[in-house]
C-alpha cells in the first residue's frame, strides 16, 4: 500500500457522532424545575454558535442523578425537536440497574434520541461478566447507536480491554467515551477494533488523538466548542503546530472548568453570558463569588471573555 492510501485509510475512521460533542447542562427555572425553553435556546446555542456535532444529555453534567425519568424523556423530546435535523442527539441513560438503563434506553429511543450513552455500572462494583452482560443488554434492547462510557474514578470499576474488545463485536455499541485517563489501555483497544474513541477529559482530547481517539466529548465545549473543533480539525489535517498552539492556548479552561464540579461551573459561567443555566440542584451547590472570580481568570487565561 503507497503512503496515499495509507493516509487515506487512517482518515477514513468512523466518527459516529462527528467530532465535538458536548455534555450539555440541564437548565432550570430558579425555583429549581426543568426549564425546556432555556434547553432548546441552550442547544441551539451550542450547535449554531459553539459548533457542535452532537449534544449529550442526561449525563452527569445534566445532573442526571437528580432528575426524574419524566424529566430526562421530556428533556430529549424537545432538544431533538430543536436540532435534531443539524446536530445527533445522544441520551445517557445509564444507571447501576440494568433494568431501569433499558427501561431509560427505550424511553430515548421513542423520544427522538439518535444515540446512546451508556455508563459503567457505579457503586455496585460487578464484575467484567457483569459488565460483559449489562452492556450487551441495553444494545440488545434498542436499534439505537450506543456509545460505552468508562469512568472509573467515578464508576469504581475500569471496563478491561478485552470486555471492550469483545463488546466491540456487538453491531450497535460503537463508540466509547473514554475518561480512564490511561491512553496506553486506549491505544490497546484502538488498535484492536474499530470502536470510536471519543476524549472524555478535555485536557487530554490532543493526546488522545494521537493513540486513535476521534474526537470529544467535553464539558468546557459550552465555551471552547469552535476552539476545540478547530484544534481537532487541525490535528485530522496534518497541522499538528495548530492543534498544539490551541491545545496550549485553551489548556487554562479545558482543566479550569474542573475545579469544582463541572456542572457547577458551566452553569456560572453560562449565567454570566446571559444564557439559560439556572441553579443547580442538591447536593450540588452553586459556585461561590470567588469561584467565578477564578472561572472568568481562567477564561481569560485561555483568550475568551467571560462577562
Amino acid at each position: 500500500m503507497t503512503h496515499d492510501h495509507l493516509v487515506a485509510a487512517e482518515r477514513a475512521v468512523s466518527r459516529p457522532f462527528g467530532r465535538l460533542l458536548t455534555a450539555m447542562v440541564t437548565p432550570f427555572t430558579s425555583d429549581g424545575t426543568l426549564d425546556l425553553d432555556g434547553a432548546v435556546r441552550l442547544a441551539n446555542h451550542l450547535v449554531d454558535e459553539q459548533g457542535n456535532d452532537a449534544l449529550v444529555l442526561n449525563g452527569t453534567t445534566g445532573e442526571s442523578p437528580t432528575t426524574t425519568d419524566a424529566e430526562k424523556e421530556r428533556l430529549i423530546r424537545a432538544v431533538a425537536e430543536a436540532v435534531g435535523d443539524r446536530a445527533r442527539v445522544v441520551a445517557g441513560v445509564g444507571t447501576n440497574d440494568t433494568r431501569h438503563t433499558i427501561e431509560l434506553a427505550m424511553a430515548a429511543e421513542k423520544a427522538g434520541a439518535h444515540g446512546l450513552l451508556v455508563v459503567t455500572p457505579y457503586y455496585s462494583k460487578p464484575p467484567q461478566s457483569g459488565l460483559l452482560g449489562h452492556f450487551t443488554a441495553v444494545a440488545d434492547a434498542t436499534g439505537l447507536p450506543i456509545m460505552l462510557y468508562d469512568i472509573p474514578h467515578r464508576s469504581g470499576v475500569p471496563i478491561a480491554t478485552e470486555t471492550l474488545v469483545a463488546l466491540a463485536e456487538h453491531g450497535r455499541i460503537v463508540a466509547v467515551k473514554d475518561a480512564k485517563g490511561d491512553l496506553t489501555a486506549t491505544s490497546w483497544v484502538t488498535s484492536r477494533t474499530d470502536l470510536a474513541y471519543y476524549s472524555g477529559d478535555d485536557s487530554l482530547t490532543l493526546p488522545a488523538l494521537a493513540v486513535g481517539c476521534v474526537g470529544v466529548v467535553g464539558t468546557s465545549t459550552h465555551f471552547t466548542g469552535v476552539l476545540t473543533k478547530r484544534m481537532i480539525e487541525a490535528y485530522d489535517a496534518g497541522d499538528t503546530t495548530t492543534a498544539l498552539a490551541l491545545h496550549r492556548r485553551l489548556l487554562p479552561l479545558f482543566t479550569g472548568i474542573f475545579r469544582a464540579q463541572g456542572t457547577i461551573l458551566v452553569k456560572a459561567g453560562l449565567a454570566a453570558k446571559g444564557l439559560p443555566a439556572g441553579p443547580v440542584r442538591a447536593p450540588l451547590v452553586d459556585a461561590t463569588d470567588d469561584e467565578i472570580a477564578q472561572l472568568r481568570a481562567d477564561c481569560a487565561a485561555a483568550g475568551l471573555e467571560l462577562p
